[in-house]
């Protein structure tokens, strides 16, 4: 893409490697712990796992579209690529701009969860030194920093062992349930029209789409994986349908557990510990202590992928000239572009420093910066979804049928778009936040995108040899 530049990015990695490194970021243990009781307290109760299936569902329709274009543009510009190849260069540089911003949030936000939860379980759980979550954070980016600067393969197989744990205690909680049989049997009910609609539908499904993130990530590691024309399409699918299950039937498994009529107000009262005390009651204290170390495991693997994906759109960004060309260069032996790797691991202590000078809550800051990142993703899952069909419209490539150029794509924009909506009204739910401060961020957000229209629109003036580079193929 973009600049000639020797070496290349190359990498060996598997169907199953490149599916551990995208549910990785989306940590499933996180997603479990955190925010499935979420849905269930504040979402529509004991419908929430209709929420993930109708979440699955709208993702799958846009992945229809999206491996379509994948094959059709041999690109590792995500987003980016896509949006610039549908809708011109200068939508697509206001899209590059916002999807960085979006992932280097979702990388600040990990370390400062890693930080609270670590600081938690060392000084709560097991009496040790009281240390600041900062260092604990601090320590994490110096680890990814590392791990983020050799090639892929080194990640994907830390990844894969971290998740490997992650899913089994996630299944053994699951049969454990089941083995007991539930608070008094098992019931049905979730999947009823009236509990699929019941308390706040519009939330549930927002929250639902956010635990889905991570999937069109597979797109940008396609120069790092063995035959990508087939192992990207189906990695997306592949990852849509265990997400779908997981958490729809983990979802289901936790209403059980504590019975359609209590378990609403036991997840509204704390989230997160609703979860660890349905897991001590079923799956004893061991199992407990398991997943809550596994979940600062699950974090830092959360943060490793997201380093990844923002070093990806740096190096996209030098490789076409619009950020500094030193960005694009591949190491010679990694095949990975570790002056971008070094670039998002500095960009990262700088970002958290502010925070720490001034002692921000890290469970705000937290809580802050995953809401701006699964707001921006949702504006560009929306713009991708336009993108998508008026390019294999345009292009109409001789293997594409209208259920995949057409139908398929404008049902997830319809899907999409309402979840933009919801999404602009709960924002400050999102975000844990003021209206001010949601204000704020609605600036931060289509601001970003707007200084990247605005650099497009100037380089198309004084600089049309980079403008024409701009999500160049």
């Amino acid at each position: 893409m973009g600049v000639a530049s020797e070496p290349q990015l190359r990498g060996n990695l598997s169907m199953f490697h490149l599916l551990f490194t995208v549910l990785a970021f989306n940590a499933p243990m996180a997603v479990v712990v955190g925010f499935i009781p979420l849905v269930v307290g504040y979402g529509n109760g004991i419908g929430a796992p209709v929420a993930f299936v109708a979440a699955g569902v709208i993702l799958a329709l846009f992945a229809a579209g999206f491996t379509t274009m994948a094959r059709h543009l041999p690109n590792p510009g995500g987003f980016y690529a896509y949006i610039t190849a549908g809708l011109g260069r200068v939508v697509g540089l206001g899209s590059s701009f916002l999807a960085l911003l979006c992932y280097y949030a979702i990388t600040l936000s990990c370390y400062a969860y890693f930080g609270l939860v670590l600081k938690s379980l060392i000084q709560d759980r097991y009496h040790g030194p009281a240390i600041s979550w900062w260092l604990w954070g601090l320590a994490l980016v110096a680890a990814v920093g590392v791990l983020g600067y050799f090639k892929l393969d080194v990640s994907a197989r830390v990844l894969s062992v971290v998740l490997v744990c992650e899913v089994v205690i996630v299944l053994v909680y699951d049969a454990s349930v089941v083995a007991k049989g539930g608070a008094s049997g098992f019931s049905l009910s979730s999947f009823t029209p009236d509990a699929a609609l019941s308390g706040s539908t519009g939330l549930a499904l927002l929250f639902a789409v956010l635990c889905f993130g991570g999937f069109e990530a597979t797109t940008i590691f396609r120069d790092e994986v063995r035959d990508p024309d087939r192992t990207v399409p189906r990695t997306t699918y592949l990852f849509i349908g265990l997400v779908t299950l997981l958490y729809a039937g983990s979802a289901w498994l936790l209403i059980q557990a504590y019975g359609t009529d209590k378990v609403v107000a036991a997840t509204a009262a704390d989230p997160t510990q609703s979860f660890m005390d349905s897991a001590a009651a079923y799956s004893g204290r061991v199992l407990v202590d398991l997943a809550t170390v596994l979940l600062t495991t699950s974090i830092f693997a959360a943060a490793l992928s997201s380093h990844n994906i923002t070093a990806r759109y740096l190096y996209n960004l030098g490789a076409d000239g619009i950020l500094h060309k030193g960005l694009s260069k591949v190491h010679p032996r990694q095949g990975a572009p570790y002056r971008a790797s070094l670039v998002t691991t500095v960009a990262t202590v700088l970002g958290l420093a502010p925070f720490v000078i001034f002692a921000a809550d890290p469970t705000l800051l937290y809580a802050t910066l995953s809401g701006i990142f699964g707001y921006a993703l949702i504006v560009l899952l929306l713009v991708t979804g336009v993108a998508i069909p008026v390019y294999l419209r345009r292009t109409r490539p001789s293997d594409t049928n209208v259920w995949k150029s057409v139908v398929a794509p404008v049902l997830a924009l319809t899907g999409l778009a309402v979840s933009l909506v919801l999404a602009t009204q709960n924002f400050s739910t999102l975000i844990s936040g003021s209206e001010s401060l949601t204000n704020g961020m609605f600036a931060l957000v289509y601001g970003t995108f707007v200084v990247g229209v605005i650099t497009a629109l100037v380089y198309r003036r004084s600089r049309p040899d980079v403008y024409e580079r701009i999500g160049r193929q």
